[in-house]
């Protein structure tokens, strides 16, 4: 599911605003590391991620492989931070970024 350029523009505005709920740092995509993705994504549908990696490569690597196992979207990279998202079909409303911000 490819987001729209309408959809990616809603969801930066979104993420602007948003402090990282996952920092994944040296020791890469651990077992933890995805079970909190996983957690965070099926809560909030929209989240931030922060890098803590300083080779630009590796860490774009690093992005790639986090939104291919975690089966999320890639809304936005800027820096070390990245905005991921991937819809839940029974969204809790008090809790998606999605539904709080945008009025849904």
């Amino acid at each position: 599911m490819a987001l729209t350029q309408e959809q990616k523009k809603q969801f930066k505005s979104i993420g602007h605003h948003l402090k990282p709920v996952l920092t994944v740092a040296e020791n890469g995509l651990t077992e933890g590391v995805m079970a909190e993705l996983e957690r965070a994504l099926n809560d909030h549908e929209l989240i931030k991620v922060q890098f803590r990696i300083t080779e630009r490569d590796d860490r774009r690597a690093l992005i790639d492989e986090l939104c291919q196992n975690g089966s999320c979207e890639l809304v936005q990279v800027i820096g070390k931070m990245a905005l991921v998202y991937r819809r839940n079909s029974k969204p809790n409303r008090n809790l998606s970024n999605i539904s709080r911000f945008s009025g849904l």
